[in-house]
């Protein structure tokens, strides 16, 4: 019976102590931080991932294809910087057919780029991605593209875009337009625009081009002179949200409001694209809501 009941004693005592031990916290396991609520969002299609991993993030209807609108230009941007010997200093004269396209389209958003001047490749890529010119857009695919009539060359242009979106495995795009101003066929999804302005960002100019909020150019007359041209970027993150470094803005009837967006914090570069919110706030306000998710998340 002695035996028996220092037996009990025995073990009475090390469970008192792992009873202890587990007050203490010294058996307890670690646990992790619970994950932050995934975020509501206006805009129907939504996806972020992390630049340096490929990892995604976020998902909403990330592969359904819908309109771009203006960010159709990040490929627009994409082909000219993927020219072999691309000499971006090089000159192009403004022609009266890119302002007449402006306005045939309703007064389409433009760089006010004035018949008869000489802009370099550079001014145009600015005029492109800032004030979201389809007049500059216009220019770069008829100095790019290849033919003997600007019909054959903005064609063969528009088929640089569709080949690139192939290579890039952005298998849920396709552009028929150079300026997102579509005629039926022009769509991508959340996650391909996405990874297309992931490896545009790789271009240092299409960086520096994107980050900057407004830029003032002096560009050639006609007569030979010089003229300042003012632009500010249609992206209201930059400045509004810390650590944003881009991309790109986008609207229109169908497409509604869409934006690609790229920022880094702490050495994270968090991108991703929202299409078709309801209004310029909402679509900024849903990037913002993305951007913070991502950055918790990454």
């Amino acid at each position: 019976m002695n035996t028996g009941i220092k037996g009990v004693r025995r073990a009475s005592a090390v469970l008192v102590t792992a009873s202890a031990m587990l007050a203490g916290g010294a058996l307890v396991t670690p646990a992790h931080a619970a994950a932050p609520p995934k975020p509501s969002i206006v805009a129907k299609g939504g996806y972020v991932m992390n630049n340096s991993t490929g990892k995604s993030l976020y998902t909403k209807s990330a592969d359904t294809r819908r309109s771009t609108g203006s960010t159709t230009k990040i490929m627009t941007a994409r082909v000219v910087l993927g020219q072999r010997n691309l000499n971006l200093d090089s000159k192009v004269k403004v022609q009266k057919e890119y302002s007449d396209y402006i306005v045939r389209n309703n007064y389409a958003s433009s760089a006010r780029l004035i018949v008869g001047d000489k802009v370099t490749v550079r001014q145009l890529l600015y005029g492109l991605m800032l004030p979201s010119g389809c007049d500059a857009a216009y220019a770069l695919a008829d100095k790019f593209g290849k033919g003997t009539t600007r019909a054959k060359r903005v064609k063969n242009f528009i088929g640089q875009m569709n080949s690139t979106a192939r290579s890039l495995g952005l298998s849920n795009t396709h552009f028929d337009s150079f300026d997102g101003i579509g005629h039926g066929a022009n769509y991508s999804t959340p996650r391909d625009l996405t990874k297309l302005a992931s490896n545009a960002m790789k271009y240092s100019t299409f960086r520096t081009v994107v980050k900057t909020k407004s830029t003032t150019q002096k560009v050639t007359t006609k007569s030979g002179g010089y003229r300042n041209m003012s632009w500010s970027n249609t992206n209201n993150l930059l400045g509004s949200y810390r650590g944003t470094i881009g991309v790109k803005t986008g609207s229109g009837p169908e497409a509604k409001y869409c934006l690609v967006f790229a920022a880094t914090r702490n050495g994270k570069t968090v991108v991703g694209t929202v299409l078709t919110s309801s209004s310029l706030n909402n679509r900024t306000k849903d990037a913002k809501k993305l951007l913070d998710y991502g950055f918790k998340v990454a």
